[in-house]
This record gives structure tokens, C-alpha cells and sequence, in this order.
């Protein structure tokens, strides 16, 4: 892979790790929707697994509701940085 590609697929892969933590800082979203939503088999735009790996999102495991997935305060510093303040779901 050349640099310029290494660059523009890294340019990619943050732009979208954007979009998929600020949707999930919104409201916590169950992890099937995640998954159906964001899983990619592309090795090159690895985007949920990225987002695990850096530590933007958690799994919390309810017994009741099942796995939902939430945005993390390393997720939440991630949308500040890049000026992406979210406001979540319900909030005035």
C-alpha cells in the first residue's frame, strides 16, 4: 500500500469512528443493531474493531436487556477533540 493510500484509509477510518461514536453517545444501542450497522468485512476499514481497540465504546452486559454498547469517556474526549459534541437522546 503506498502512503498516500495508508493516509487516505486512516483519514477514512477516523472520519467513521466518528460517526459510529457519536451515534452511540447519543443513546446506548444494543449490540446486535451495532454490529448489523458497523461491522465491516473490509480489512482496511476496521471501524468497530478500531473503536473497541482504542477504547471508544464498552459492552455492558444486562440480563434483562441483554448487551448494549456505550460510548466511553475516552469516546466522548474523542468527539471533543474533533468538535463532535453530542447531545444525547432526550436531553434539553
Amino acid at each position: 500500500m503506498s502512503q498516500q493510500t495508508a493516509e487516505q484509509t486512516e483519514f477514512t477510518v477516523e472520519r467513521l469512528l466518528l460517526d459510529l461514536v457519536a451515534w452511540i453517545a447519543e443513546r446506548p444501542r444494543p449490540y446486535t443493531d451495532v454490529l448489523d450497522a458497523w461491522r465491516t468485512s473490509c480489512p482496511r476499514l476496521p471501524v468497530w474493531e478500531e473503536a473497541v481497540d482504542r477504547g471508544y465504546v464498552r459492552r455492558i452486559t444486562d440480563g434483562a436487556q441483554g448487551a448494549t454498547i456505550h460510548a466511553t469517556t475516552a469516546g466522548s474526549d474523542f468527539l471533543a477533540r474533533h468538535g463532535r459534541m453530542v447531545r444525547k437522546r432526550g436531553a434539553a
